[in-house]
């Protein structure tokens, strides 16, 4: 092989190398058995009323000298008493109806001779199964898709009775309006399931939000990264679950790690939530230049009995009342890089860095900086789902100071500990805690509900279950 050849042949084993990578989530839905359970008993209220709106067509021929026509078909009732959703690996989904019955009425009309009656007839199907099979996968825009990809439908039972006056002329030869209405229905089914794969779970599976606006300066990913992955307990939804500024979205510049996803059963849904999922809101935040925090004296409790003015730090900053006497001060609290936290079985941790920078208000209402403070403490945080949403609050440790700039010359910085310390947890904490209290959506499909719900901590990423709950409309 020369060397061009040989340069052929590897960029196009880099390609395919490139092309067949997979793009860890970082975000997981996966739907245990019991919520396959769920779907499926919603599914079959739906469906069976669907089944009852079957139009059939008439049924008209010959037999002998007999001519006859079977008209006006119509099913009172349809029953889906036994039924059940199978993942199949690698595959989709699989629905297995069994035992279901379905009653028809309608109307006859014989010609025999001289003969011409009608009346009305009772059709009873029992041992009707049916098989369907749900290809699932994901459009352009990254939301999920799912059509029918086979379906068979079987009749082992039927039966007919004519009514009036030539009931029994009918009866006499019922086997063959059976075999033709059999046909009939067993096509029709099938006909009527695919419809209402594309007119009802198509489209309400398209209600996934794949983007979700949090405010006017954040939104969220939530785009399929691959088709939905079927294994023989589960379905899993893989999501991006990136957070991006609004204003500039721009590459992440680290990517997700695989989450190992534990066989936990209970719940009816699992939501995971990566350590990526939640570093990126700070990226997104940062970017979008919304972790900048201003305390001024209007935030400080009148109960504290003191003012933020430099009357108050001139007893640890003494030439600061010689430089700027009895003059209201401002602290401009900013995240010089996006904070990054880690996620372990003990919670969520961090430890951001803060710059504090102080200004004193002059007369004429501009600023002057006196110093710039760099704070860092631990943070720990508590999560919890509330309303659809991911809702949270943090706690801060005690806070770290040191000095990075100073217009008023060096000082002691532990000597503003106490102030400091009150400064963030009693004026900037509460407001933070505020806005991670409106939480940030989960991926739901439209008129779904959470209850029963379920954190748990663990390598990487978070936890949460839940049961399910559909709420229809009206």
């Amino acid at each position: 092989m020369g060397v061009q050849s040989l340069a052929v042949a590897c960029g196009a084993l880099a390609l395919c190398l490139a092309l067949t990578t997979a793009t860890n989530p970082g975000f997981v839905v996966r739907i245990t058995q019991a919520g396959l359970d769920y779907a499926n008993q919603q599914g079959m209220a739906i469906l069976e009323k669907e089944l009852a709106q079957l139009k059939l067509p008439d049924i008209s021929g010959k037999s002998g000298k007999v001519r006859y026509e079977v008209s006006r078909l119509r099913i009172p009732n349809f029953h889906l008493p036994h039924s059940k959703i199978t993942p199949i690996s690698n595959e989709g989904l699989q629905v297995s109806i069994s035992n279901a019955f379905a009653e028809l009425v309608g109307n006859w009309k014989v010609k025999f001779a001289f003969i011409r009656s009608s009346g009305s007839f009772n059709l009873k199907v029992e041992n009707f199964s049916i098989k369907i099979n749900l290809k699932l996968g994901s459009d352009t825009t990254g939301k999920p898709t799912i059509s029918t990809s086979a379906c068979s439908a079987s009749i082992s039972k039927v039966r007919v009775h004519f009514s009036g006056k030539f009931g029994w002329f009918y009866n006499l030869f019922h086997k063959t309006i059976e075999s033709k209405l059999r046909k009939n229905l067993e096509s029709k089914v099938c006909d009527n399931v695919a419809k209402s794969v594309h007119n009802e779970l198509q489209k309400q599976v398209q209600t996934l939000p794949v983007t979700a606006r949090i405010d006017g300066k954040t939104g969220i990913d939530y785009s399929l990264v691959a088709p939905p992955r079927a294994t023989a307990q589960s379905l899993d939804v893989e999501l991006k679950g990136e957070f991006y500024s609004l204003a500039h979205r721009s590459t992440v510049p680290f990517s997700p790690l695989p989450l190992a996803f534990p066989s936990d059963h209970d719940r009816m849904v699992y939501f995971g939530a990566s350590s990526y999922f939640f570093n990126t809101a700070g990226i997104a935040y940062h970017k979008a230049g919304a972790l900048v925090f201003e305390i001024t004296d209007a935030m400080i409790p009148k109960e504290t009995g003191f003012r933020l003015d430099t009357s108050l730090f001139s007893a640890f900053i003494p030439q600061l009342e010689e430089m700027y006497p009895n003059m209201p001060m401002k602290f401009r609290l900013s995240a010089p890089t996006a904070p990054f936290l880690t996620i372990g079985p003990g919670g969520i941790s961090f430890q951001p860095v803060v710059d504090a920078q102080a200004y004193a208000i002059l007369p004429d209402s501009s600023l002057a900086p006196l110093f710039l403070l760099s704070l860092t403490g631990n943070v720990s945080a508590v999560i919890n789902v509330r309303s659809g949403r991911i809702v949270g609050s943090l706690d801060v440790g005690r806070i770290k100071l040191s000095l990075k700039d100073s217009a008023v010359g060096t000082f002691q910085v532990q000597s503003l500990q106490s102030l400091m310390n009150y400064g963030t947890s009693r004026v900037v904490l509460p407001r933070l805690n505020a806005r991670l209290d409106e939480g940030f959506p989960l991926p739901l499909l439209d008129r779904i509900q959470l209850s029963n719900i379920l954190v748990k901590f663990h390598q990487n990423f978070l936890l949460l279950g839940a049961d399910v709950r559909f709420q229809p409309r009206g």
